[in-house]
């Protein structure tokens, strides 16, 4: 006997949503939403609606974020929620944004082409950041040697709050060739990949 829930009216369907939103780690897709429940998506769609209006004054929220939906909390309360929980957090070290920030900005991208912007060897943090799922491999490039191609994953989107990458901020005006010079010396000073790489591990263990 099937006793799945009768979501054939509005609101059964909003709070089977509500249900939905509540259990998955990971944002609600639409589309796959009304797939699993064979639905069509507008109705899908406008029940979510319906249910962010009714969260409009709680505490939870449901917001839109890396091309789905979320029931989070409302930031006004990150203290409160931080206070009880003391999440650890994933710390990214300098290198490993600024390794990211190149990957969101130039993806596809080859790890040659981001060490010649970075100017320093990137093997550690490139596996740092596949680690922890920021960044992933989306082929190769057909040129000599055939390099890997990296770009973002819906991970990173969901670690910097962003509901797609046309909300990533707009890049500056080229630096001053000059200044550029003197922050490639800069990068070329700092340490090696592999200690930044233990520096991060080390920081991450404190």
């Amino acid at each position: 006997m099937d006793e799945r829930a009768d979501i054939s009216s509005e609101g059964q369907l909003k709070f089977a949503l509500e249900c939905m939103l509540f259990v998955s780690p990971q944002p609600l897709v639409v589309k796959h939403v009304a797939e699993s429940l064979e639905l069509d998506e507008m109705g899908v769609e406008q029940a979510i609606h319906e249910l962010r209006l009714d969260y409009a004054e709680r505490g939870l929220q449901i917001i839109r974020i890396a091309g789905g939906y979320q029931m989070c909390t409302r930031p006004e309360y990150a203290d409160l929620i931080s206070a009880l929980l003391k999440p650890e957090r994933i710390r990214l070290s300098r290198a490993a944004l600024e390794t990211a920030a190149i990957v969101a900005y130039r993806q596809p991208v080859t790890q040659p082409e981001i060490e010649s912007i970075r100017g320093v060897n990137s093997d550690a943090v490139l596996k740092t950041l596949l680690e922890r799922n920021l960044i992933k491999q989306v082929g190769r490039r057909e040129t000599v040697g055939r390099p890997i191609l990296y770009a973002t994953t819906d991970e990173f989107l969901n670690h910097f709050g962003l509901n797609d990458l046309s909300e990533l901020p707009e890049l500056a005006e080229p630096a001053d060739p000059e200044t550029e010079s003197e922050n490639r010396q800069s990068r070329a000073d700092e340490p090696s990949s592999q200690e930044e790489a233990d520096a991060e591990d080390e920081a991450d263990h404190q």
